[in-house]
């Protein structure tokens, strides 16, 4: 037996134009100047030029694609409804529908966006930070692609915490491939994958640009980590600032590439974040994590000292690697690790920083 379609106002219709393989855009306004019912009643008789496939997919019953949906495990969260959420409903172009395996967020979440051809440098603070924002509860809403989106969620799943990435396919499709592995692990993390494109939808390169308006709608706070002049990150911020998003943006060499972009940002009036201090005293002050008891705090503001010694690691780390990890200048870190240092917290041997346990060096 086929699965009873919900009693929402023209769900069968809203459903079977979402599988038609129109751009949203194209969707968005059939239905504007007309409604559901008469924009798929247009494609069925000609009145509208689309394409053959177009036709073909939106007749198949939603019956049906309901069926195919729960046989796969995907939900369906439409606009207007209680359980969609309402900081995406309210951006200038929201999704009329997405789709959902796992979970949605229940409050607005933070973004961290960047280059996919990034370096060192941004995967490391972009894992930092995500891994930060997962142990302090945040959600991370990202696109699971290479480079910055890929190392944020990774920091993530390694520290517990939950993500949601927004994918420019079908959830039948992983893309890229290789990220496969780390998009089931923040569903069995408790987070979520979501698109607004169906299952059998391929990832082509137009629907990445449009599936960031989700990414930055899902999300109060917009980090961009890394990005050059022009790049897709940027698209981001802007969308993120029509949205109302706060925007920020990590410093990087003015003469690195991938840095163009998030210097150009903080010039035009975006926050630098040097460290994840920076990021996670903004998340207090917006709301979107709860302060630290005061118990827990060592440094002042943002628990520096705990942050450094979470980026040493139990394998250690040297002051380069140290400054990357952290995205600090190097005469603040020096500070910080002398502070450690003093306290009898690290040992500093060969130039390699270690971690003191209470029985010892852990080198």
């Amino acid at each position: 037996m086929s699965p009873t379609p919900p009693p929402v106002p023209h769900f069968s219709h809203r459903l079977r134009l979402a599988y038609s393989g129109m751009h949203p855009e194209r969707i968005h306004t059939l239905v504007k100047t007309s409604n559901p019912v008469a924009a798929v009643q247009m494609i069925e008789t000609g009145r509208i030029k689309t394409k053959p496939a177009v036709r073909e997919a939106v007749g198949v019953p939603a019956e049906r694609r309901m069926e195919e949906l729960a046989s796969s495990g995907v939900s369906v969260t439409l606009l207007g409804t209680d359980s969609y959420p309402p900081w995406l409903a309210a951006i200038p172009d929201p999704p009329d529908l997405v789709f959902v395996r796992g979970a949605l967020p229940t409050s607005p979440g933070v973004a961290v966006v960047g280059s996919r051809r990034a370096t060192r440098y941004g995967i490391n603070i972009a894992k930092a930070v995500g891994a930060a924002m997962g142990r302090r509860g945040a959600v991370v809403v990202s696109g699971l692609a290479r480079g910055i989106d890929g190392a944020a969620h990774q920091g993530v799943v390694e520290a517990g915490g939950r993500g949601v990435a927004v994918l420019g396919c079908g959830l039948d499709r992983w893309y890229p491939v290789s990220h496969r592995r780390l998009g089931e692990a923040l569903l069995e993390h408790g987070g979520g994958v979501v698109t607004e494109y169906p299952p059998g939808t391929v990832p082509e390169p137009w629907r990445f640009p449009v599936r960031n308006r989700i990414i930055t709608g899902l999300s109060r706070v917009v980090l961009v980590v890394e990005a050059a002049a022009g790049g897709g990150a940027l698209i981001s911020a802007r969308l993120g600032l029509e949205q109302g998003r706060e925007v920020l943006a990590v410093p990087g060499d003015i003469d690195r590439v991938t840095s163009r972009g998030c210097n150009e940002l903080i010039q035009d009036g975006a926050m630098p974040v040097l460290g994840t201090s920076d990021m996670l005293d903004l998340l207090e002050r917006e709301g979107i994590i709860d302060p630290l008891p005061a118990c827990r705090r060592v440094s002042g503001p943002g628990d520096v000292k705990g942050d450094l010694e979470e980026a040493i690691g139990e394998a250690g780390a040297t002051l380069e690697v140290l400054a990357e990890r952290m995205g600090w200048p190097l005469t603040r870190l020096l500070v910080s690790v002398g502070e450690l240092e003093s306290e009898g917290r690290i040992t500093r041997e060969s130039g390699v920083i270690r971690l003191k346990t209470k029985h010892g060096s852990n080198g």
